[in-house]
């Protein structure tokens, strides 16, 4: 009789997979949420949802103070589009390989997929939608727009987040560099040469990132 696993279809073990790496990488990261966070600095509100207590927290996002009751198994990519409905934050893969769900937490991209929101209490979050000021377009946005650096557009919210990174991490001093330090950011349309061209022109002219 044959072992049941080697009826197993190639797509259901890589399902199972992609599940056990997110599980750990969740489990991984909720354990990194200092304890005084979590006991003190943060208060139990509204009861259990499910087997868990929303969490109260206090940010700022694009420049606004909020205070936030949340599941404390909530990543901060979920807390920004459903929660908040800042949905120019894309939900791409959900596992931290394609770059679509970047933000800047204290001026650092992060990937708000893989970032629970519990641990974003006390800190700054800039999303796609505050980086225009009173319909002033970001340089890079008007540079992405200049050089057509978008298709189909899905990807380029995080492709922003990243690039005006790059420009303050100082890796943008060649394309080369460009490409290297935006790597982490798919585009399945492939505009990435306009991409690359958007964000040294705005680097090249000195324009405040």
């Amino acid at each position: 009789m044959a072992n049941d696993q080697t009826n197993a279809s190639p797509d259901a073990s890589n399902e199972d997979r992609r599940f056990f790496l997110k599980q750990s990488i969740a489990i991984a990261g909720l354990s990194a949420v200092p304890t005084g966070l979590l006991q003190a600095a943060l208060e139990p509100d509204d009861g259990p949802v499910g087997n868990a207590v929303k969490i109260q927290l206090s940010l700022t996002i694009n420049g606004k103070r909020k205070r936030i009751s949340v599941d404390p198994r909530m990543s901060l990519l979920d807390l920004l589009r459903e929660n908040l409905g800042l949905t120019g934050i894309k939900k791409g893969c959900d596992f931290g390989q394609c770059g679509a769900c970047t933000v800047h937490i204290d001026g650092r991209r992060t990937l708000s997929c893989l970032t629970f929101a519990v641990m974003q209490h006390g800190r700054k979050v800039t999303t796609i939608e505050g980086l225009s000021h009173g319909g002033q377009l970001h340089p890079l946005q008007e540079a992405f727009i200049k050089h057509d650096g978008f298709q189909c557009g899905y990807c380029t919210p995080g492709q922003l987040m990243s690039g005006i990174a790059c420009i303050r991490e100082g890796y943008a001093d060649s394309p080369d560099e460009v490409r290297e330090y935006m790597s982490g950011n798919l585009c399945r349309c492939g505009a990435y040469p306009n991409i690359v061209d958007a964000i040294l022109e705005v680097k090249k002219e000195g324009l405040k990132v």
